[in-house]
This record gives structure tokens, sequence and C-alpha cells, in this order.
């Protein structure tokens, strides 16, 4: 049973909710004013809270302000309820972070169907979505139920490549945010002489071109298929309507969408400072994070010797050699060209 705090100065408004929310078989908490609302909420954190905002002590504004420094009162969704109807107070509930605002009078329908939107939200916000087509597919869904959040279609396409396939080139306008749920791809830049410098390896679960599509740019640089992969298409329109227009969501597929920004910082920093046998030492760690399937599996890594020249930053011939140093201090092994990690802790010191 879900529990609401109601937080009302007018007794027989009050009793008439309590009574409604009751009915429709909710848990029903309620103070008569703004502090004793805010004592309530800290000490029973409840699923939802109807709040008015003209009251003695501490008005409705002060007791979403208070909340919402709480760190475990600041995710509960917040409904407004108040006589006035002033846009000016309607637009200072909102960019406070208040979820709804419900102007009296009001039927019952108008309060049960805020509650169970806000409620359905809040619910979708908590739950953790796997890292697959179905879980993205459940996010979104989830997204356009639980607010006001029209997204284009309930189904999205799904786009099959072949191995050094393009997904997009240097210079185009983005489309499409792309989220890989099979196979590798890689992003790259091309210098002046026509060399590759690969940027960013993503694996099944990564979301790709956001940057792009955030800034209003052109891409600048280029994806292509490593292997045979699968990539799930989310409309430029999508993107940014769960980005820009509800706040919690947009905190929620952020989140989801940033689980690779510190792996490129880091492989940035790794470019600039690194010596040659860090960088490919750092290179192939990162690039044996992205195909192994488990926290025990050691893959042999099927990856051209130009590719991994490309990502560490260097020319093929001296990788080369980077690697035969490696495999004769027994810290790699090489077999029909494929590399397999052989001592990954001596590797990893190379790093300190």
């Amino acid at each position: 049973m879900k529990k609401i705090l109601l937080v009302e100065d007018n007794k027989a408004v009050r009793e008439n909710i309590i009574e409604i929310l009751e009915l429709a078989n909710y848990e029903v908490l309620s103070a008569p004013n703004g502090r004793q609302g805010v004592d309530l909420a800290t000490k029973e954190l409840p699923d939802l809270i109807i709040c008015d905002i003209m009251m003695p002590e501490l008005d409705g504004y002060g007791v979403l302000h208070m909340l919402n420094k709480n760190s475990k009162t600041s995710s509960i969704p917040f409904i407004f309820l108040t006589a006035k109807a002033d846009r000016s107070d309607f637009r200072k509930g909102m960019e406070m972070g208040a979820d709804d605002f419900i102007t009296k009078p009001f039927d019952d329908i108008e309060l049960l169907n805020a509650i169970e939107t806000r409620l359905r939200k809040s619910d979708m916000l908590k739950t953790e979505f796997a890292a697959n087509i179905n879980g993205i597919n459940d996010f979104l869904t989830q997204a356009k139920k639980s607010g006001k959040i029209d997204l284009t279609s309930g189904e999205r396409e799904v786009q099959e490549l072949k191995k050094k396939q393009m997904v997009y080139t240097n210079g185009h306008r983005p489309t499409y945010l792309y989220f890989l749920s099979r196979g590798k791809i890689k992003t790259f830049k091309m210098n002046d002489d026509g060399k590759e410098l690969i940027t960013a390896i993503y694996k099944e679960g990564d979301f790709m071109g956001y940057n792009a599509l955030l800034e209003e740019s052109l891409y600048t640089d280029n994806a292509e298929a490593l292997e045979d992969a699968e990539v799930l298409l989310i409309p430029k329109v999508d993107f940014i309507t769960l980005v820009s227009n509800d706040t919690h969501i947009a905190q929620k597929f952020i989140k989801l969408l940033s689980n690779n920004l510190a792996e490129k910082e880091e492989q940035l920093i790794s470019l600039a400072y690194n010596s040659l046998r860090k960088r490919v030492a750092n290179g192939l760690l990162h690039v044996h994070s992205k195909f192994k399937k488990s926290v025990t599996d050691n893959p042999r890594l099927e990856m051209s010797r130009e590719d991994l020249a490309q990502m560490v930053g260097t020319a093929t011939e001296s990788l080369i050699r980077t690697l035969s140093d490696f495999k004769s201090e027994k810290l790699i092994d090489i077999k029909e060209g494929k590399i397999s990690i052989v001592d990954e802790a001596k590797l990893r010191n190379l790093l300190n």
C-alpha cells in the first residue's frame, strides 16, 4: 500500500482529502502546517506528498525547499494544492521542483489521476533497466507512460551492421542516438596525412553519438563496425525530449548514457602523458575489458594491429615492437595474430 503525506491547514479540506485517498486504498499521513509536514516527511518517508501553499508557520514553498535539501526526501514526488491560480505561483512551484500543481476546487478524479501519474513515474525512476534492447525499450516505454513525455513511437528501428560498415561519418548531421546491442564499434578521426586516431571503442550496452545531438552540431568523427553488430536507433526528437522535458526522467536517462564518459577521459589523458609502453598496456587492458563477457573470461583480442595502433596513438611498427616485448616478458601471448593477456596484474603495474 502506497503511503501519502497530506500537508493542509484547513481541517475540512484535510479531512475530505483523507477520505478520498483512503477510499482509493492509500495509507494517509496528515499534518496541519508546514513544519509538522517536514518533520513527518523526514520521519516516515512517504511515497508522495500533497501540500497546500498558503499555511501558517511554514508555507508550501518552504516545505518543498527544506525537503529538497534532504537527500532522503528530495526525490519524493511533490504535488502542490492551492486555491491560488496565479501563473507566477505555478511557475515558481515548478521551478523549485514540484511535480504537479492542482488548483482548488478540484474533483476526486483529477486528484487521483495526478497521484497515480506521479507514483508511476516514481516507480519507473527507481527501476534498474538492463543494458540491452529490451531494457532500453522498457525505459522508453515507461518514460512515455509515466509523465509528460511525448515520444514519436513505441517501436524503434534496429539496424544490422556488417564488419567495416560505417554507422556515421564526419561532417554529417546526426538524426539518431545509437544504442549498441551487439558487437563492437570504433570511432576515429583522420589527420591531415590520412592517418586514423581511434577515439573510442563501444561494446554491447553503450550509447553513441549523443555529443553531436546535445551540441546540435555535425559529427566530428567517424563510426565503423569492428565486427558484425546491431544498433537500436532512437530518433533525435525522442532524445531531445528525454533530456529536456522532465528533470527526473532526464536524470535517469543521463545516468544510462554516461557509463562510458570516465573511460573516454582516461584514454585521452593516457594519449597525452603516458610512454609508449604505458599506452600500449592501457590500450590492451581497455580492449580486453570491452571483449570479455565475464569477470573470469580471458578472450583473444580479434583486433587488427592498425586499429590498436590508432587507438594508442602510435605507428603500427612501434606497436608491433612493443607487443613483441610484452610477449617476451610473458605479459601477453599471441597465436594466429590474436592477443591474449597472460599476466593482467603485471600489465596493470606498467601503468603506475
